[in-house]
């Protein structure tokens, strides 16, 4: 420890050049520019967006690799261990095979495996995250997912890989949950939430798309090590970032009764039918990709192409109209913020529609065009869905987001924890385009449930009376109408807030004028005589402009 701290010592006296400054003097620059909260937003938004980017790669970057070098290894019996591991670990011929009895299924399940545990680990996180913040989940999650992304490099058998197949979906529920949620913390205004989860959303998309050729190309060419070994050092670098913003522990630890939220449970949360409506147009946008991904290869290698590098290459084009529909949802919900149901719908109904034409495409380029479309229907839905949740949070619960961006997680989790598992079981029993036609008739049928979340722009933000102090006089956006013709009274008339300082205690034995107030209304509150003011019965009601 001495000897690092004094070369740290040496270090800092060293000249920047250009900058003209001492390490030190940066250093506290950058670290002074860091505590202002437009740049610790900014800063948050990169790191999110680095882990959701990290995450969906490590998903996808396994396709062309694990089955290619699980039959290499001999996991299935094809081929002596011993000659699998004489052979050269970097060949450049693809290995075709016939397929050994269970092998689908058994890969399969090494790719679904990361989103079953997802979905039994996020009801947990999301609760976690609501009581003890956003930060420490969050690189607790990156961690998990350093430690994942190493075993895959490492992992030379079906167990290993099996297991840190595994582990990286206990940390994808710690990362992605807890890094949604902390953008909807930091960008509490709906435009820039909005605007803030379209960015995340397109990190998602290309690490989805861009992940296939990625992991194939540097696979065939430089081993299975390097794709893993490069996204452990991304993971690594996005924890350090996570430290600059991270609040101290021992801050976190010396504060003697840390401010407790008032939280949510989870299964009240699934209990509300605007949240459940949203969750399932989340599920149901997800449906398309996770069924076909797993089965569109074979469909494409038996109809259309038997080129390796085509077959990975045909999710690449869609990322651009993701993206293009990200940009597209976030322009429309600053115009147009109660359509956002509208724009789900739309994204659906298309995603149904591609759906019906991707058995009849009869060219590759043909395919492209509806895996488009599905990719940006996809947009149109997470896009819209992510910032309305958050909203529905702030308007009818509690404005902390751990548990309702986890239901956003299990939502994409189920759709792939059952994808992988039950699409190529759907091919085998009713064939490629009955499965397609199943999707799309989903899609375009839960398209119209969406018209319940038209009137949720209708709620206000919730105020807690026991806020409103009674001695104070009412705010200016508060005013009194009478109950007759819902017009304003004249303003030197009492509302109920005054009337409840009065005196309770009053003789019953004085004179009836005891109970009119000083400008000589009657105290609707407490029993009179009749008189010639108002009604016995409150004349007044109070709300919000």
């Amino acid at each position: 420890m001495e000897a690092f701290k004094a070369c740290w010592t040496v270090v800092g006296t060293l000249k920047v050049p250009v900058l003209n400054l001492e390490v030190n003097e940066v250093k506290d620059i950058v670290w002074e520019k860091l505590q202002e909260p437009k740049s610790q937003r900014k800063l948050i938004l990169v790191i999110v967006s680095t882990a959701l980017l990290l995450d969906n790669m490590l998903y996808m970057v396994i396709v062309p690799i694990i089955p290619d070098y699980l039959r290499f290894i001999g996991a299935w019996g094809e081929e002596d261990q011993l000659q699998a591991l004489n052979e050269s670990r970097y060949h450049t011929k693809p290995h075709h095979r016939e397929h050994a009895e269970g092998e689908d299924s058994a890969t399969g399940v090494l790719f679904a495996s990361k989103a079953i545990v997802q979905l039994m680990v996020n009801p947990f996180s999301g609760a976690l995250i609501d009581r003890i913040g956003y930060d420490l989940p969050m690189m607790i999650g990156l961690c998990i997912m350093f430690l994942s992304t190493a075993l895959f490099a490492c992992g030379r058998s079906y167990g290993v890989l099996f297991f840190a197949r595994s582990l990286q979906g206990v940390g994808s529920a710690f990362a992605d949950t807890s890094g949604l949620a902390m953008i909807a913390d930091r960008f509490t205004e709906e435009n820039e939430r909005s605007q803030a989860l379209g960015i995340a959303l397109a990190f998602i998309s290309f690490g989805c798309l861009v992940a296939p050729p990625f992991g194939g190309a540097l696979y065939q060419f430089a081993g299975k090590e390097i794709p893993f070994l490069i996204l452990a050092f991304v993971s690594l670098l996005d924890g350090f970032m996570l430290l600059l913003v991270m609040k101290p522990v021992k801050e976190q630890l010396n504060q003697k009764k840390p401010e407790s939220h008032s939280t949510v449970p989870i299964w009240k949360l699934f209990m509300d039918p605007y949240i459940a409506v949203c969750s399932g147009a989340l599920l149901m946008a997800n449906v398309a990709l996770a069924f076909l991904e797993p089965t569109i290869s074979l469909w494409i290698e038996d109809n259309l192409t038997t080129d390796n590098w085509k077959i990975g290459m045909i999710w690449l084009p869609a990322f651009f109209p993701h993206v293009f529909g990200v940009v597209i949802t976030v322009k429309l919900a600053k115009l147009y913020p109660t359509y956002q149901w509208l724009m789900v719908a739309v994204g659906l109904v298309l995603e149904g529609l591609c759906c019906f034409i991707i058995p009849f495409s009869t060219s590759y380029q043909m395919l492209m065009l509806p895996i488009c479309g599905i990719c940006f229907g996809m947009a149109l839905v997470d896009t819209a869905l992510l910032p309305t949740l958050g909203y529905l949070v702030d308007v009818r619960y509690v404005s902390v987001y751990g548990s309702i961006y986890a239901i956003a997680d299990i939502s994409y989790s189920l759709a792939y924890a059952i994808g992988p598992i039950v699409a190529g079981g759907i091919v085998d029993a009713i064939g490629f385009t009955a499965l397609n036609f199943l999707i799309a008739f989903m899609n375009i049928l839960y398209a119209p449930v969406l018209i319940y979340l038209k009137n949720i722009y209708d709620f206000k933000p919730f105020e807690n009376e026991a806020n409103i102090l009674m001695a104070d006089p009412p705010k200016k956006e508060y005013q009194t109408y009478t109950m007759q013709d819902r017009q304003p009274v004249a303003n030197d008339y009492k509302n109920h807030l005054e009337y409840s300082m009065q005196e309770t205690s009053i003789d019953e034995n004085k004179q009836p004028a005891a109970n009119v107030g000083t400008n000589g209304v009657s105290n609707p509150f407490k029993a009179s005589a009749p008189s010639t003011g108002p009604p016995e019965s409150n004349p007044f009601r109070s709300g919000f402009k």
